[in-house]
């Protein structure tokens, strides 16, 4: 009976541990809410052009804020008030100005009342004439309005701060937009759909549970735990997961910011016919005469969905030219920069002791691939550790890819569409959380005080609010939406 009674209060006391942490966590939301209402606006109305400025069939304008769909309602006429329609309706009619009752233009208005829409404010988008006169009439007239002008990100913030999306779906929104290949567009895709916040939002659930765990463990110091209430096993694989987790973010961010690739090589080894060959399409002039390519040449193409700015550089040589001389000190400062360097050898001369130097001097850097180029022409055996292609036919060039990719990636590149972090904010939160957790498990193993794993504990909780966007400053908010696009 004793024993049953001590289970009883030990499970009372676990329950009403977690309603504390919720109560603490809610509390603590709540002043950050608090902050957030006094470091932004949340109430103005605002208005963004959404779509690039130029001559477009159909342009889009985004506002947003208090009595936002009041005020275009007063410049807006079609077949019944704009205030009375419902939400996500779309209304043709016209826009107009009522001090003169000049027409500006014919647009669909589509009306978005709070809570539901983007922002979490009333909201509305005008569809308009795409030509920039028409445009600057539109926000002229709705700036007479009471509107101003949205600032960069503000739009996405404002969902933020209004509880519509999380700090990870934010930065989401912003790496969709600036998706450079497929891969990077479909890995922002399940951030947005809440890949992050869903794994986050596990650890610390799994968290708070081994923590009050520890909490009973404190206030009952003198028992025996058959069942050990704090799960040394479950921990573990926590912190694997949370490792895992960290190590996605160089994959995430090659395949998001891309990397440099540049083609090296001595005068008449090929680079040009390469390059073009990469591009598909013809850009660098290819010649015979040496030193043809006095300057580097740039162009974006995508490996295995990993986004490469591909340079095409000068030969190197001796030369007394001054131009070509310029063209190598350029060639030299793109190497230095690049991520990957492919330097070309001339398979049908050989590997010459200008070749052997340049090999010798980057090998060891862990971004040099080295290839035999003109092996179609070739009858010399390739060296080992050479890769053997044709920039002429394109043969070999599927394994020189896969030779990018490796150096890149490793032998496991991202294959499938799990939670990948690409964000150096997610990153440095999640390596905090990773210590803490370290600690913890090091604690417990030489049996330190429960009170100080408890203390590491809240520690790596706290490392993953940043993350979500529960704890966060004003600076980090400003700093991160001031890289989104106007109208976003």
């Amino acid at each position: 009976m004793f024993a049953r009674g001590l289970c009883r209060e030990k499970s009372i006391k676990i329950a009403k541990f977690k309603s504390a942490v919720i109560a603490y966590e809610s509390f603590f939301l709540y002043l950050l809410i608090m902050v957030k209402e006094s470091a932004f606006d949340l109430h103005d109305p605002i208005v963004a052009l959404a779509t690039p400025w130029g001559e477009s069939a159909i342009a889009v304008i985004r506002t947003s804020g208090e009595d936002c769909i009041k005020k275009i309602a007063g410049v807006f006429k079609g077949t019944d008030n704009l205030s009375n329609k419902k939400s996500h309706t779309v209304n043709y009619g016209t826009l107009y100005n009522p001090k003169d009752g000049e027409l500006v233009d014919e647009v669909l208005a589509a009306v978005y009342h709070s809570p539901h829409s983007y922002t979490g404010e009333d909201a509305v988008e005008l569809f308009c004439h795409g030509s920039p006169a028409a445009l600057q009439k539109t926000l002229k007239l709705l700036y007479e309005q009471g509107f101003r002008q949205a600032d960069a990100g503000e739009f996405t913030l404002r969902a933020f701060l209004n509880g519509k999306i999380d700090l990870t779906k934010a930065e989401a929104v912003n790496e969709i937009i600036r998706a450079k290949s497929d891969k990077a567009r479909r890995l922002a895709l399940h951030r947005l759909a809440g890949s992050i916040e869903k794994t986050i939002n596990s650890f610390k659930t799994r968290l708070v549970d081994m923590l009050s765990a520890l909490e009973v463990m404190i206030d009952y110091p003198d028992e025996q735990y058959e069942h050990n209430e704090f799960p040394p096993q479950e921990f573990k694989k926590l912190l694997a997961e949370v490792h895992a987790l960290l190590a996605t973010y160089k994959a995430g961010r090659i395949y998001q910011e891309g990397v440099g690739v540049a083609l090296a090589g001595r005068t008449n080894s090929g680079k040009s016919t390469l390059f073009n060959l990469m591009l598909k399409e013809d850009r660098s002039i290819v010649s015979d005469v040496h030193g043809t390519t006095r300057d580097f040449i740039e162009g974006s193409i995508a490996i295995k969905g990993i986004p490469v700015r591909l340079y095409d550089t000068a030969g190197l040589r001796s030369t007394d030219h001054p131009v070509e001389a310029e063209g190598i000190r350029r060639t030299d400062k793109i190497i230095t920069n690049a991520d990957i360097i492919i330097y070309l050898i001339d398979g049908s001369l050989g590997v010459c002791g200008e070749d052997e130097k340049f090999i010798n001097q980057y090998k060891s850097g862990g971004r040099l691939l080295v290839v035999w180029n003109k092996c179609d022409l070739s009858g010399k055996k390739v060296p080992k550790a050479f890769i053997p292609i044709s920039s002429l036919t394109g043969q070999g060039l599927q394994n020189m890819e896969k030779a990018i990719v490796f150096l890149l990636l490793g032998s496991s590149p991202l294959e499938s569409d799990g939670p990948v972090i690409d964000s150096l904010r997610q990153k440095q939160s999640l390596e905090q959380a990773l210590a803490a957790l370290k600690r913890v498990e090091t604690g417990y193993k030489n049996r330190v005080s429960y009170d100080l794993l408890a203390v590491d504990i809240k520690e790596a909780l706290d490392a993953f609010g940043h993350i979500t966007g529960q704890v966060t400053s004003e600076e980090i908010l400003r700093a991160m939406f001031s890289k989104f696009c106007v109208g976003k």
